[in-house]
């Protein structure tokens, strides 16, 4: 199998999505997904870039990725935020997805990255058995809180 693993490009954006909502089915969410290319596109490659990407790609077609942005920590400095590593069902366990977290790992080194921050559901067992190996933290400490677009219109501001 020849893989290459590259930046991402606008182009990729429709297999990006594809293995997105593939994610969603395997985490048990298949309609949670309502982002769009078009969306993807701005947000990636518009006036203010909010995400990078990687791409792996095999026979011509992108069968993994790793989509990232920069977060910053008070108490340590600036890091990036792995939001998604993804290798499509039908090339797991072949060492893909240890690639793409490598290219990850160089952009957090190269940058100057403090810290790398992602999350885990807590049966997603393969991936955990993943993180542990690689002698990453899994910290059940910190909760995580969040608002959906709908909360964030429903919030009510002090005046």
């Amino acid at each position: 199998m020849q893989l290459h693993i590259r930046k991402g490009e606008k182009k990729d954006l429709p297999g990006v999505l594809e293995l997105i909502h593939e994610l969603a089915a395997f985490e048990k969410a298949p309609d949670a997904v309502t982002n769009t290319i078009k969306e993807m596109e701005q947000d990636a490659f518009g006036v203010q870039p909010v995400f990078e990407f990687h791409v792996a790609e095999t026979e011509g077609r992108i069968v993994g990725i790793t989509l990232y942005y920069i977060k910053y920590s008070t108490w340590k400095g600036r890091g990036l935020y792995l939001e998604d590593l993804v290798v499509t069902e039908k090339y797991r366990g072949q060492g893909i997805g240890k690639k793409l977290l490598d290219v990850f790992m160089q952009e957090a080194k190269a940058m100057g990255a403090k810290q790398v921050h992602w999350q885990v559901l807590d049966w997603n067992t393969p991936a955990i058995n993943f993180y542990k190996k690689i002698n990453a933290s899994i910290e059940a400490e910190w909760w995580d809180c969040k608002m959906t677009e709908e909360q964030i219109i429903e919030y009510r501001f002090e005046t």
